[in-house]
């Protein structure tokens, strides 16, 4: 069972517009429209080996009609090893969300990860057991089959074989593959390090990728034809899903170890609490940028703080009575705007962020006073530049105008996935 958020990133998730076919046991079925794809590849290759092995020549419409039932039933094989996932999952207290099948295989799309080594190995081990248990049967029943009628006898040894394949190829050690996940639990349950099982299982997953691509590269050059090319599409495959990871690992790594104050900026005005109403009508109250969030007012008392206030006093008053009025009769506690500690981890901003109905936050100073402000392109910036990368004024401008995560980055999502995986907790 692929990593979900990984296979999201590469496709596009339900963004691509999965089909739901049905619901087994309230798990929904979904079909990527990538899948069709390789089912008429296989439906192709099953017809000319069933060609192969008829006694007589058969009709067309005949080998095509036996090779798509094949390719369906290979697929049908794919959802029980899927299925063997999902059920396991169940019963280890995960919930399953989806089942998709795409044009390398199948993916079980879960909430979180198990929160134990052993209980996330039995997940990922339950596929391949439910693969070889078909193989077995499959491969049994081809002499039987034999004596009723060759074709139905060949129907069986082809799916027992590519049972046999299909649970032998996801035990391979490395991520995305079931033996990666298989190995990133054996790593985790003797280091005690999810985070080292899975530095593992990528490394060897980015080696199985490369000598698949390699291998393909070779078997195509010397005419190894569909068979070379699939190796180099499940290397690349392979190569996207590790940096995909590794991107998923630096930037959980960023949000775990830089606090607040390396991000928050000073965007709030100040003003005091006996200044007339028409004072803040002074003030710009929003950005050049129509899109732009305004910026908060605070307001103080003889240098203490004692509140914010917003226009919406301005909105309410016929302009002639602006200089009537202090800001202290529209002074709101300071406690209503979200706010933050600048001691508090990035991982944490992120969800205060997205609860906000604002996205931003008020930062609070270890002396409990205002200090500065938090928006989604601060956290953002932060967290590239610590791993090294600049982002141009215009494409920070840009998204801060949408109020967003620049370059999209999917912080929220590996949020999540560390939550999930226990490796965070909300109470921290």
């Amino acid at each position: 069972m692929a990593n979900y958020w990984t296979f999201s990133r590469l496709i596009g998730g339900k963004s691509l517009e999965d089909w739901e076919l049905l619901r087994i046991k309230g798990i929904p079925l979904r079909i990527h429209p990538s899948w069709f794809v390789i089912l008429i590849l296989f439906a192709w290759t099953a017809q000319g080996q069933i060609s192969n092995v008829a006694e007589t020549p058969l009709p067309f419409w005949f080998s095509w009609g036996l090779g798509l039932i094949t390719s369906l039933l290979l697929f049908v094989s794919v959802l029980l090893h899927e299925l063997g996932h999902s059920f396991m999952a169940l019963h280890e207290g995960v919930k399953v969300r989806s089942i998709t099948l795409f044009i390398l295989g199948g993916v079980a799309r879960v909430d979180r990860e198990c929160s134990t080594a052993m209980g996330s190995l039995r997940v990922a081990i339950a596929g391949p057991l439910v693969s070889f248990l078909l193989a077995i049967v499959f491969l049994r029943s081809v002499q039987s089959a034999n004596e009723l009628n060759p074709l139905l006898a060949n129907l069986f040894g082809q799916l027992g074989s590519l049972n046999l394949v299909l649970g032998l190829f996801n035990l391979l050690p490395g991520l995305p593959l079931d033996g990666g996940v298989i190995l990133k639990a054996l790593v985790w349950h003797l280091t005690g390090s999810q985070r080292k099982g899975l530095q593992v299982a990528t490394a060897t997953g980015n080696a199985l990728s490369l000598f698949a691509i390699i291998l393909g590269s070779w078997l195509c050059f010397k005419g190894g034809g569909f068979g070379g090319l699939w190796l180099v599409i499940l290397g690349w495959f392979g190569f996207a899903a590790s940096r995909s990871q590794n991107q998923l690992l630096t930037l959980q790594k960023a949000l775990c170890e830089l606090d607040v104050s390396f991000a928050s900026k000073r965007r709030f005005r100040v003003l005091e609490e006996g200044q007339p109403l028409s004072r803040l009508s002074n003030l710009s109250l929003a950005s050049s940028d129509a899109n732009s969030l305004p910026e908060w007012v605070l307001v103080c008392r003889s240098g203490r703080w004692v509140g914010y206030v917003n226009d919406q006093a301005l909105k309410d008053l016929p302009v002639q009575y602006w200089n009537q009025h202090s800001l202290a009769d529209y002074t709101k506690p300071l406690n209503e705007l979200p706010s933050i500690g600048e001691r508090a981890f990035l991982w944490q901003a992120v969800i205060a962020l997205e609860k906000s109905h604002e996205g931003r936050l008020l930062v609070f100073n270890l002396a409990g006073l205002p200090s500065g402000t938090l928006d989604r392109v601060d956290v953002g910036e932060a967290v590239l530049k610590h791993i090294g990368l600049k982002i141009p004024k215009n494409f920070l401008d840009m998204a801060r105008n949408q109020n967003n995560y620049p370059l999209g980055l999917a912080l929220p999502e590996a949020v999540e996935a560390m939550l999930s995986a226990g490796l965070i907790n909300k109470r921290d």
